[in-house]
């Protein structure tokens, strides 16, 4: 596609997202599993942010795309 991000910001999204998902993961460490309502927030909301994240723009760096044949 001809509005993709460039390969320098993918890079970008991808390094924040893993450096978000280990501060979420050292918080829940740190200050254990939270109960009620934040574990929904904390746990579920930003992880899902992060890791979708992660996950997509992993994909588009690493993955194969239809003009690599």
């Amino acid at each position: 596609m001809p509005h993709d991000p460039q390969r320098g910001e993918l890079w970008f999204r991808f390094c924040f997202s893993l450096a978000g998902l280990a501060l979420v993961v050292a918080a829940v460490i740190i200050r254990g599993i939270p109960q009620g309502p934040a574990l929904f927030e904390v746990i579920g909301i930003a992880g899902l942010f992060f890791g979708g994240s992660a996950v997509w723009t992993g994909m588009k760096l690493f993955g194969k795309q239809a003009g690599d044949r």
